[in-house]
């Protein structure tokens, strides 16, 4: 039944605020880092990834209208978001180096980059509303996209997480898992 409401995304997001903190404290512990770094760099991604999700879920219930407030809370997830891309890409590339197995330091490379670049999309997905999309297309191009943003990033980028834990406990190093 049509109600005129927005769809609420609260669910997804609810999931959001268990599962992508989560995945940065994951990608963290697989880095090898000191007790002090891991707990630091775990806390600090933890709670971007969680700030970035709440201050995305107000703007996601403006879908028609005054669409400058959901840019607005669109800029302010973007911060943390900034913040994240920044430490993945530039801020661990120390402890990259620091692998000694040269194909693990290889699949934290790709992790932190495939992080990155699944992330990407939701960003994208947030401003379909913005780009000319509304009402029940809007609301079903969003649930969609946020679909298949979740599977790339949390099914993928998870995949990547299990394969280090795989090449790090294999004293014989990588060759045996691909």
């Amino acid at each position: 039944m049509i109600t005129g409401q927005p769809f609420n995304d609260a669910y997804r997001y609810m999931d959001w605020m268990l599962t992508v903190p989560l995945l940065m404290i994951e990608i963290i512990f697989v880095m090898g880092l000191s007790p002090e770094e891991t707990a630091a760099k775990a806390t600090s991604l933890g709670v971007a990834a969680g700030l970035m999700i709440v201050l995305g879920y107000p703007g996601e219930l403006i879908i028609e209208g005054d669409l400058n407030v959901r840019w607005m809370w669109w800029t302010l997830a973007m911060i943390p978001f900034l913040y994240v891309v920044h430490t993945l890409l530039i801020g661990l590339q120390g402890a990259i180096k620091e692998e000694k197995n040269e194909e693990v330091a290889k699949k934290l490379n790709m992790v932190c980059w495939a992080t990155v670049i699944s992330w990407c999309t939701y960003p994208i997905v947030y401003v379909f509303p913005m780009l000319g999309l509304d009402g029940p297309s809007a609301v079903v191009a969003i649930q969609l996209g946020y679909c298949v943003s979740d599977i790339i990033s949390k099914c993928g980028v998870g995949f990547l997480i299990y394969n280090i834990t795989i090449a790090k406990s294999n004293p014989e190093g990588y060759a045996q898992v691909h």
